[in-house]
């Protein structure tokens, strides 16, 4: 934990999220996470809905290819989506949460 910090400390991160919602305010609200563990960086989490991810990847330019596609669980039921890019000088990480829908019943012989 990082002990000492202050308000102004997290300046970075919180200028760009004055300047997110200027520039992308019709954008989907996310979850945010500010935290002095991480003074430069800005979280952006989304829950149940990965189109309000690939809206916020897609308007902040980052590529396809850079998202780190995952899972999480006990079962590996939570699909998990990263991607990070810079934007006013902090860290803005997109971080998204789905549940992963069971495939199609498989057919057996009778």
């Amino acid at each position: 934990m990082s002990r000492g910090l202050t308000l102004d400390d997290l300046s970075v991160p919180l200028r760009a999220l004055r300047l997110l919602t200027v520039d992308f305010g019709h954008l989907p609200a996310p979850m945010l996470d500010v935290t002095t563990i991480y003074p430069d960086r800005l979280r952006l989490a989304f829950h149940d809905d990965l189109a309000d991810f690939e809206a916020w990847r897609q308007a902040l330019g980052i590529a396809p290819d850079a998202v780190e596609h995952g899972t999480q669980g006990p079962d590996g039921g939570t699909r998990v989506l990263k991607a990070s890019v810079e934007y006013a000088g902090a860290v803005v990480e997109l971080v998204a949460y789905a549940d992963i829908t069971d495939p199609a019943p498989t057919r057996t012989a009778a």
